[in-house]
């Protein structure tokens, strides 16, 4: 099969097929400056499409709700997460709309951000071909289209890894005060995207020292520099941590350490497996490409220039470290959190070959990628769409923006002011603070209380509302405990229905409880719940 591809390569470039002529032209671009942003700007508006086609049906994911909702104001922290994924959320829609096309948007361009700082990378060791054949490999990866549409604490990260990491290179090799001063400042600004982060930093530092030019570079002032600008960028943050009590620490504890019930090694053994696994697709595309060259492998492993080998020494550090982790803090490893990384191995493989790809290659790498991409923006992505329809997303997403407009129509029922602040179902209180036109604040206090808990003090004069699914008996049981201590509230259950383009599809129950402020107290009994019924409005149906 080898001597039969090389042979219409060979062919190829002697006499190449009508169809391929297009591809050629672009790919005469490469190195003109046109082909590589030409690229970007398709696979942009490809999966902006799919996103759009295939989410007909349903909202925004609870993350990328949670982000919008963090982002709401510029803090150096926030309960959960570091800021990074906030501020971004905040700057994009100081530009563009609250919906959902323009968060997918957001996502696309991350992604294709991060795409845009890979090529700064390949392009230091590789010309030409190589350059789009690595872009070509990652986009088979799921990393940079379905993983990135949830743009969150780890989204957030396809950009700041490979910015973090050029910027190293460039420090490590030129040792200039500028570059040193990027690279820890752009280090700072992985570690505001998430924690994980400190595994990329930590592999910088033992990439360093295991490098043959570690004399050079440690005798500089670049990493000292490096040092000093990336703990100035993260000192507000990190007085932020000691003023709060270190609360994303804590979660993230709480959440993901402490699994002593699972045998030592079977988290890394895991994580590593589920990394390759995600590499299946790329690995066999690249073999289709090198054929016979792979025996070459070893020697060129061996002559891997000093940047490569900088880089392979990093890559390795940015799997083993979180293995290591995994097994000293007992905590689970998923192997989401190293997609962001994988970008490395592309740019090892790709420009570590000593020798060129053939046009062939390219093209047929290139029409196999933009295929698959329009295949699931035509055809998946209306499929997904239907089925949804009839068959809901797990978290509840197809009713966000129904259930969010109808609970808003029932508290102005009773009250004229704007809704202030909203709880319930995490997901539903996310989805409130977003698709409601009052844009209450989503209150933490009021996401599935425990009564005792919350201060005696807390009234919240100006009223709340919360929403739970119907089949959530502890969020509304929760609920009415927190509602029980105003003088009146109101309970009221409704049912949504799904459609697609007016075809009707799956139902979904809701139960809401409304406090109003308390300036509007009305007659009811004190501390009983009134059942009022909605009006009916399009697929909303109240009993």
């Amino acid at each position: 099969m080898c001597i039969a591809f090389s042979e219409m390569a060979a062919r190829s470039e002697i006499s190449p097929a009508r169809w391929r002529r297009p591809f050629l032209v672009w790919m005469d671009g490469i190195e003109a400056g046109w082909a590589i942003p030409l690229l970007l700007i398709g696979f942009i508006a490809v999966w902006q499409a799919f996103l759009v086609i295939a989410y007909l049906g349903g909202d925004l994911h609870p993350d990328v709700l949670e982000t919008w909702t963090l982002g709401r104001g510029i803090e150096w922290g926030y309960s959960k997460h570091p800021p990074l994924m906030g501020w971004v959320a905040r700057a994009w829609t100081s530009v563009f709309p609250l919906s959902n096309w323009s968060f997918q948007l957001l996502a696309v361009t991350n992604s294709a951000i991060a795409l845009w700082a890979v090529d700064l990378i390949t392009r230091h060791f590789a010309r030409g071909d190589k350059r789009i054949v690595v872009l070509l490999l990652l986009m088979l990866l799921p990393a940079y289209q379905f993983h990135a549409q949830r743009f969150n604490a780890n989204a957030v990260l396809l950009a700041a890894w490979p910015i973090a990491t050029y910027c190293f290179l460039r420090s490590f090799e030129t040792r200039e005060i500028g570059w040193a001063v990027a690279a820890g400042a752009t280090a700072a600004l992985a570690m505001l995207g998430k924690y994980y982060s400190v595994f990329l930093i930590t592999s910088f530092l033992l990439a360093a020292m295991c490098h043959p030019q570690r004399r050079a570079y440690f005798g500089s002032w670049a990493p000292w520099i490096s040092t000093i600008t990336g703990m100035a960028a993260l000192a507000p943050h990190l007085v932020w941590l000691a003023t709060t009590g270190a609360q994303p620490f804590a979660y993230a504890l709480e959440r993901h350490a402490g699994k002593a019930h699972v045998p030592p090694l079977i988290e890394p053994l895991l994580f590593i497996l589920g990394v390759a696994l995600v590499l299946v697709i790329p690995t066999a595309a690249w073999i289709l490409i090198a054929g016979d060259r792979l025996k070459k492998f070893p020697q060129d492993f061996r002559n891997l220039n000093p940047g490569l080998l900088l880089l392979f020494l990093v890559s390795v550090g940015t799997l083993v470290l979180p293995a290591i982790a995994a097994v000293g803090l007992g905590a689970d490893m998923p192997p989401i959190w190293a997609l962001q990384g994988l970008f490395l191995f592309a740019i090892l493989i790709v420009c570590g070959a000593s020798y060129p790809i053939e046009r062939f290659y390219s093209v047929n790498l290139a029409v196999a990628v933009i295929g698959i991409a329009v295949l699931a923006a035509v055809v998946v992505a209306p499929v997904h769409a239907l089925y949804r329809n009839f068959h809901p997303l797990n978290e509840g997403r197809n009713f966000y923006q129904a259930s969010a407009m109808e609970l808003t129509r029932q508290w102005h029922q009773q009250s004229r002011a704007a809704l202030p602040a909203v709880g319930g179902d995490d997901g539903l209180a996310f989805a409130m603070a977003f698709y409601s036109p009052d844009h209450p604040v989503y209150d933490v206090r009021l996401v599935h209380p425990h009564t005792e808990s919350l201060p005696p003090q807390t009234k919240f004069e100006r009223g709340w509302a919360a929403l739970c699914f119907d089949g959530d008996e502890h969020c509304v049981a929760a609920m009415e405990a927190a509602a029980a201590r105003a003088s009146r509230y109101v309970r009221t259950e409704f049912v949504l229905e799904s459609t697609l383009l007016g075809q009707p599809g799956a139902t979904q129950g809701f139960v809401a409880l409304i406090v109003p402020p308390s300036a509007e107290d009305a007659a009811p009994p004190t501390g009983m719940a009134e059942d009022i019924s909605a009006m009916r409005r399009g697929p909303v149906e109240s009993y």
